[in-house]
């Protein structure tokens, strides 16, 4: 099966933020000729720890599987009719489903709190652990209201090492194009401060020379994209700066973020580094974690 033949997967919960993913991704769907495929954890309630002791099936957890589903398969054939919709119901807890259905998925979408979490809570736990673990790009639908509707037509491209980025490039090109948009690809760039504090004369020309870096370096990285996709708008920055917050900025002006996943094998398994995160709990638009696929 083709990756263009591969259905876009919505994880739904009956909560507002995963009807808005519903919406997000069936506009998504429709750009790209895809089909949608709305998924149901079951187990809902022993995720979070209040299922029946003697694990039981409740009846009113599938009547509310059925109503969820049911609700928002017609909420996303009403606005995009040409889309083909499909329901799933996974006897899984949400995270196993989601990595599991992940396997054979053009992407997962998921909204940025679940049902019954906390409503202090920037980022569901659902959401960051899929995001995290995923084999295939994950966008949490987050933001404010001109990031969702998709109204700024850019699309931002975090560019990180290059081992960790080559997906994360062709996902952004490829949206880029389809969508008709501007492609912002940025790299951050950091001037250590001790390479300049003993030589005050000499301070500008270490700077200069990690900006010539980074700029040779997001030539390197753009180049298979800006060959696939020629008619694409590129936009080329550096900045000096911490990515997540160089890239937080420039959220506020995108209708979607792409970031590399750059994992990390430690205690706790795969974990996403310190820019993904403060960008999934922050970021005024959309965030697509997209693997390095290995």
């Amino acid at each position: 099966m083709g990756t263009m033949e591969l259905p876009l997967v919505v994880g739904v919960d009956g909560s507002e933020s995963s009807l808005q993913a519903v919406d997000w991704a069936v506009a998504e769907a429709a750009r790209h000729g895809l089909p949608l495929r709305l998924v149901y954890a079951s187990l809902w309630e022993r995720y979070e720890g209040t299922a029946p002791a003697d694990g039981t099936e409740d009846a009113s957890e599938r009547v509310m599987a059925a109503y969820v589903l049911d609700t928002a398969a017609e909420r996303a054939r009403r606005h995009q009719p040409e889309v083909q919709v499909s329901v799933e119901v996974v006897p899984e807890d949400p995270v196993s489903a989601l990595l599991r259905v992940g396997h054979n998925a053009f992407a997962l979408v998921t909204g940025s709190r679940g049902r019954g979490e906390l409503a202090e809570l920037l980022l569901g736990s659902v959401s960051l652990t899929v995001a995290g673990r995923a084999h295939c790009p994950v966008i949490v639908v987050r933001g404010d209201k001109a990031g969702l509707a998709g109204t700024h037509e850019r699309i931002l491209l975090g560019v990180g090492d290059p081992e960790s980025g080559g997906e994360a490039v062709r996902f952004a090109f490829r949206e880029a194009d389809v969508r008709g948009c501007t492609l912002d690809a940025v790299r951050a760039w950091r001037c250590p401060v001790p390479e300049t504090a003993d030589h005050p004369l000499l301070a500008g020309d270490p700077a200069h020379q990690h900006e010539r870096q980074a700029s040779a370096l997001l030539d390197t990285a753009l180049r298979d994209g800006t060959a696939g996709h020629p008619d694409v708008r590129l936009r080329r920055v550096t900045v000096e700066g911490p990515a997540r917050k160089v890239l937080l900025h420039r959220s506020a002006a995108a209708d979607l973020l792409v970031i590399g996943a750059r994992r990390r094998h430690g205690r706790f398994g795969l974990q996403l580094g310190r820019a993904a995160h403060t960008l999934l709990h922050h970021a005024d638009c959309p965030v697509a974690v997209v693997p390095q696929q290995v």
